[in-house]
């Protein structure tokens, strides 16, 4: 079951790069994003689906965990939020590192959009019902490069976990 759900992920992913790939190739784009989604918008997605697959397994949960969160937490519609996963996947697959995303975050958002950032992120850790090593060292990383000071990080964490433990 979880062979199949990967397979299917990978397939879907590369299919995405594959599109992508080819939409540069034929508009003589020069790697750029061609997307007309918000960056930052795109940035914050991509760095859900960062955290995410940290645990090895991009659930179900996690997926439909990201795309309410495009939706009631970054007013952005359906079929867009869905756009906006398929290029973060695509983006992230593409990457190996979040220096990006999180550099357009960081210019785009003040302190408190900042902390808001790492809320939907803290969100997807806990969208699966529980937080791996690898989930909290990427948060830990990411916290510093967002500039939110580690007492605030703590506290948003601490508030996420106490929301999905009532679940």
């Amino acid at each position: 079951m979880l062979a199949a759900r990967m397979r299917n992920y990978f397939i879907k992913v590369c299919q995405v790069s594959l599109f992508a790939k080819l939409g540069e190739l034929l508009s003589g784009d020069d790697g750029g994003s061609m997307s007309s989604l918000p960056p930052e918008k795109l940035a914050a997605a991509a760095l859900m689906v960062e955290v995410a697959l940290q645990d090895g397994d991009f659930s179900s949960s996690e997926r439909d965990h990201i795309l309410m969160l495009l939706e009631r937490r970054l007013g952005v519609e359906r079929e867009e939020a869905e756009d906006m996963l398929a290029e973060a996947e695509a983006q992230v697959d593409n990457s190996n590192q979040i220096l990006n995303f999180t550099r357009r975050i960081k210019d785009h958002f003040d302190e408190k959009g900042r902390e808001k950032i790492l809320e939907l992120l803290w969100e997807v850790v806990y969208a699966d019902g529980e937080e791996t090593a690898y989930e909290s060292n990427l948060l830990r990383r990411i916290t510093g490069l967002l500039y939110v000071p580690d007492k605030e990080s703590g506290r948003i964490r601490r508030k996420v976990r106490e929301r999905h433990q009532g679940r």
